[in-house]
């Protein structure tokens, strides 16, 4: 098992391990039963294998309950852009402050990494994860209509952290790797 990069409320946090294709299939399994969109697992397979160091799990008793999977890049030549692609919580682990700390956990290490911003797309109706995404300081910046295959429509939400994300990237330097 990885060594968690945190213990809270007795639950620990683990970065995922690319190696463990146990952890692979059941992270997998969480995500196609508890998220309403779904996803090819080559998707969870693109994003955990490009960007692991951005996607994390939490366990209670050897049981993944919980799961954020992000990515952080450049955006157009001049923004660090992280991304999160997919949160998923247990629902029997819900309303625990789980979901909450996954992301808290990413924003920081994107943050470690100079990310410029952070960007998520949620359904309009999706009122916990809209609660929860502003709660940490993301802005809805544009309705996005359709945008699921439920037909749904989503919210993009960014939380801008420097201030490339508030600057015409006209008027911004390549991002320099």
């Amino acid at each position: 098992m990885a060594v968690p990069l945190a213990t809270i409320d007795g639950f620990p946090y683990c970065q995922f391990d690319i190696k463990n294709q146990d952890e692979f299939k059941r992270v997998s399994e969480l995500i196609s039963t508890h998220l309403s969109e779904p996803y090819s697992i080559y998707v969870y397979w693109y994003f955990l294998n490009n960007w692991p160091q951005y996607c994390f799990i939490v366990k209670h008793e050897n049981h993944i309950i919980g799961v954020i999977i992000s990515k952080l890049e450049p955006h157009r030549g001049v923004r660090m852009r992280g991304y999160i692609g997919m949160l998923v919580i247990d629902p029997n682990y819900r309303k625990k402050g789980i979901a909450s700390n996954l992301v808290k956990l990413t924003i920081d290490k994107m943050i470690k990494d100079n990310a410029d911003e952070i960007m998520l797309e949620t359904e309009v109706i999706n009122n916990g994860a809209l609660r929860l995404y502003e709660s940490l300081g993301f802005l809805r910046t544009k309705r996005l209509y359709r945008y699921y295959l439920n037909t749904h429509d989503a919210y993009r939400l960014i939380l801008p952290l420097s201030y490339k994300s508030h600057t015409r990237i006209a008027f911004l330097p390549a991002v320099q790797s």
